[in-house]
């Protein structure tokens, strides 16, 4: 038997590379279909109660329990905040009553973060590491809330200025971005759901299954390819220097138009053990600002005429982007400031490991029964 060539050997080595490569491409493709097929589940079962919801709040307090509640029903804070925004141009909603939902719609725009983590439950320190990586994202935001709702609701800091911003750039026209991971996948959630009768339940359950099915593999593969050299380009480059990884959030998420799929993505990464949490923070601050387009774009268009609500449609988007520019000035410059997130996300990984059901008690907790009690709550006692 004769022994291997040189050029044979570096072409098994290159196969070697390019099949997890392409296994990679693979499994991540079906996780972005997850992704779709839940966000879609979510729309059928619950996108009429979002919008209701959205519609017949006055209360600023309740409204922003309303936009966690809407947009974890829905999954999508580019759907909730888009919602809004198209309601303060119907007239059906005031600016008062938009800017609470979009803040409270950061918040639940996290929701599919943590559901992600759910797929390493079985495995126990990389289920604490991708429910850290997951719930950064939560407490980010959740400490932003606490800091500008409150100076909204006191000084109308975010309506005051959003309107001077909206001063200067109304009559901009906006134009629609290429969604290229819905171009991909687009064709086979369609055809998924269709096979399905577009039964809310059956695409959730499928999404569900697909979506553990392919974060298993994806993490498998994700271990394969980032070691030595790729893992040192990624650390340096994507999750490197905080500025870096800003910009690198933003646009990847402008890009895809999502920043579940943005930020959903780190998860898997930082549970295989290649990043960390530290590292993903600045990424996932840029998705934040990078979620903020999707509304902006229909406000531009929107106020293009110069009718008087789309100006106020165009106001609230505004103060969408404010808002998350503001919290990544808060948090992101000082280095204590930086850690606390960060260390309140760890904090709730080193609790999961302790005892799983911690996991389940944040998720239905923070994302449904605290914001459903308060919303009942309220209105049972006429606010």
């Amino acid at each position: 038997m004769t022994n291997p060539s040189q050029d044979q050997i570096q072409g098994i080595r290159r196969y070697a590379v390019l099949l997890p490569l392409v296994g990679l491409l693979g499994v991540l493709f079906c996780f972005f279909v997850s992704l779709e097929l839940m966000g879609v589940s979510m729309k059928l079962l619950g996108k009429g109660f979002a919008t209701q919801l959205i519609e017949t709040t006055s209360n600023p307090f309740v409204a922003l329990f309303i936009g966690i509640l809407a947009t974890s029903l829905v999954q999508s804070s580019s759907t909730v905040t888009s919602l809004a925004v198209s309601a303060v141009a119907g007239g059906g909603l005031t600016i008062a009553g938009a800017i609470p939902i979009v803040l409270g719609a950061n918040v639940g725009t996290s929701v599919t973060n943590t559901i992600v983590s759910l797929g390493h439950v079985a495995r126990k320190d990389e289920f604490g590491r991708a429910m850290g990586a997951a719930t950064v994202h939560d407490f980010f935001n959740l400490l932003a809330v606490a800091i500008f709702f409150p100076l909204e609701l006191i000084f109308g800091f975010l309506s005051t200025s959003s309107a001077a911003l909206t001063r200067g750039v109304t009559g901009v026209g906006g134009a629609e971005l290429f969604d290229f991971v819905g171009n991909l996948t687009g064709p086979v959630v369609d055809g998924l759901v269709r096979l399905l009768q577009n039964s809310g339940a059956l695409v959730l359950i499928l999404g569900v299954l697909l979506l553990f099915l392919s974060l298993r593999y994806l993490v498998v593969l994700l271990r394969s390819l980032f070691l030595g050299r790729s893992e040192r380009l990624i650390n340096k480059y994507l999750f490197g220097p905080a500025p870096l990884a800003l910009a690198f959030g933003t646009l990847v998420t402008i890009m895809v138009q999502s920043s579940s799929i943005t930020t959903s993505i780190t998860v898997p990464l930082v549970g295989a053990g290649i990043v960390t949490v530290t590292q993903i923070f600045p990424f996932v601050l840029g998705a934040n600002i990078g979620t903020t387009i999707t509304a902006l774009l229909a406000a531009l268009v929107l106020s293009s005429g110069g009718d008087s609500l789309g100006i106020a449609a165009l106001q609230v988007a505004l103060a969408h982007l404010i808002f998350n520019c503001c919290g990544v000035l808060a948090f992101l410059p000082i280095q204590s400031l930086r850690r606390i997130p960060v260390a309140m996300a760890e904090f709730l990984g080193v609790l999961v490991v302790k005892n799983r059901a911690w996991a389940a008690v944040y998720l239905g907790c923070i994302f449904f029964v605290i914001p459903l009690a308060i919303i009942l709550l309220t209105r049972s006692l006429g606010y």
